[in-house]
């Protein structure tokens, strides 16, 4: 075999077995090749199969020396190979409007998730933003709750703007702040409390209704706000000399409104400059106004109330000491009794341990322990001999009297103890009820006591005064029968 035949072939070998392997990995492929490429993939393999039995064909002819046209062979194989390039060329072709189809696809699906991101990007930002205003506002609320709370269980005006500020201006993302309480009678609004000041200063300013930005903000009722103090004329803020060294820059003040009356002025400075108010805030600040007139007018009503009461208890208590008088005026003998024993009530009554408003009710009962004797007659009061027992029997009725003139009055009912029952006896054989031991009220108890101390040591028009140890072993000897024991035990002590 001459040299080029036997180098021909050498060529042609790998080429049938790049052939074969081309024919395995078309028929593995098969499957993964879609349906409408599926006939010219079929056709390109057989197209390589029939290239395997060419190149057999020509090795066959080169080694056994076949005659046969290997010119025909050739022009086969050419004919296959054109035929060959043009399905690989068909199936490129496809192939390349499949990928551009798809990168088509790819780009409108991107840019569609580019659109639907920043869409997401918005509703992200829009869902952040609400939800730090809802913080915001659940912050405030909680705030104005507190605010609420604090206000119904104080009535200390001073302590409760102290405490509105304290909360509100960190709230509102402020540096400074002081409610402005309004004088009706002098028309002067002036500082009760104020926070976030370096300085002390500011307390001392005052504004008269409709003059400054307090001032207007109050008379016209209606909101001031002041984005550059240093641009601000006099007419608008007349307390720069106030404020200096504070380095406020903005301004802003809320009339204090209550049931239709302006009670005061909440003002409040940023030592940064605020262009615009955002209505979240606008709100919150509208509201804390609110909250603060409606303190400023529980703690205006809540003082007039006690000194309306205090009034009221000083004209009954003052009442109550006119009567005693009264009584002591029909017998001078008697004079300065009633104040005395009174005063030795309450001394054992402290050392018993009553309350302050028990003490009160002992007090009253003390002063009117016999008034029930102002219908007794002057013949049966200023007798100097002995009483008949007719004569004692209306004697007896006077804690009757006592208790009928008392008990209508329902402010000296709890006082009804000493003038009714003040001649119980400890061991029942007292009047008008007889009543024993406990049974007697314990103010009652404490009184008989220091009524029959004073009355032993002053002098009567049937009876010279006794003296003091003489006094003491009556009580003593009366100790069980007419008086409680052991009061009679802290009774010595006390005196």
């Amino acid at each position: 075999m001459p040299l080029s035949q036997l180098l021909s072939v050498a060529i042609v070998m790998p080429g049938i077995a790049f052939l074969i392997a081309a024919i395995l990995l078309c028929v593995k492929t098969r499957k993964a090749v879609p349906e409408s490429l599926r006939m010219r993939w079929l056709a390109l393999t057989v197209l390589i199969v029939f290239f395997v039995l060419g190149y057999v064909l020509f090795v066959a002819i080169q080694v056994k020396q076949v005659r046969f046209p290997l010119e025909v062979v050739t022009g086969v194989v050419f004919f296959g190979g054109a035929f060959f390039v043009l399905l690989v060329i068909s199936l490129s072709r496809t192939t390349i409007s499949r990928v551009q189809e798809t990168d088509r696809r790819i780009e409108s699906i991107n840019s569609s998730l580019v659109i639907k991101n920043r869409e997401l990007e918005k509703e992200i930002a829009a869902r952040l933003a609400a939800e730090e205003r809802a913080k915001l506002r659940l912050q405030h609320l909680t705030t104005l709750h507190g605010i609420d709370m604090f206000i119904n269980a104080s009535f200390d005006l001073r302590v409760t703007m102290k405490l509105l500020l304290e909360q509100a201006i960190p709230q509102l993302k402020m540096d400074g702040g002081g409610i402005l309480l309004l004088n009706t009678h002098t028309q002067i609004l002036s500082y009760e409390a104020d926070w976030g000041f370096q300085d002390v200063a500011i307390r001392k300013s005052k504004e008269r209704l409709g003059q400054g930005s307090a001032g207007t903000a109050a008379f016209d009722r209606r909101e001031i706000f002041i984005p550059d103090l240093a641009k601000a004329g006099e007419s608008e803020f007349l307390r720069h000399e106030y404020i200096q060294g504070e380095n406020f820059i903005s301004y802003y003040a809320v009339p204090l409104v209550a049931k239709g009356q302006v009670k005061g002025v909440f003002e409040i400075f940023s030592r940064s400059r605020i262009e615009e108010l955002d209505p979240e805030w606008l709100d919150f600040v509208e509201a804390f106004a609110g909250q603060a007139a409606i303190a400023i007018d529980n703690a205006t009503l809540f003082r007039k109330l006690q000194e309306s009461n205090m009034e009221l208890t000083l004209a009954y208590d003052t009442t109550i000491e006119g009567w005693s008088k009264a009584l002591e005026l029909r017998d001078s003998e008697t004079e300065g009794h009633t104040q005395r024993v009174t005063e030795l009530t309450l001394k054992l009554a402290c050392a018993m341990g009553l309350r302050d408003d028990d003490i009160d009710h002992v007090r009253r009962g003390a002063l009117l322990h016999d008034i029930g004797k102002m219908v007794v007659p002057d013949t049966i009061l200023m007798n100097t001999g002995p009483l008949t027992e007719a004569e004692q029997e209306i004697m007896r009725q006077h804690p009757v009297n006592a208790f009928q003139l008392l008990y209508p009055i329902q402010y000296l009912q709890p006082a009804i103890d000493i003038p009714y029952c003040h001649h119980e006896w400890w061991d029942g054989t007292g009047y008008p009820r007889g009543l024993k031991g406990v049974q007697i009220p314990l103010a009652a108890r404490i009184f008989a006591i220091a009524d029959t101390w004073d009355a032993l040591l002053s002098e009567r028009r049937y009876r010279e005064a006794w003296s003091r140890e003489k006094v003491i072993e009556h009580i003593r000897s009366l100790s069980g029968t007419q008086f409680d024991p052991h009061l009679v035990d802290v009774f010595l002590t006390v005196i």
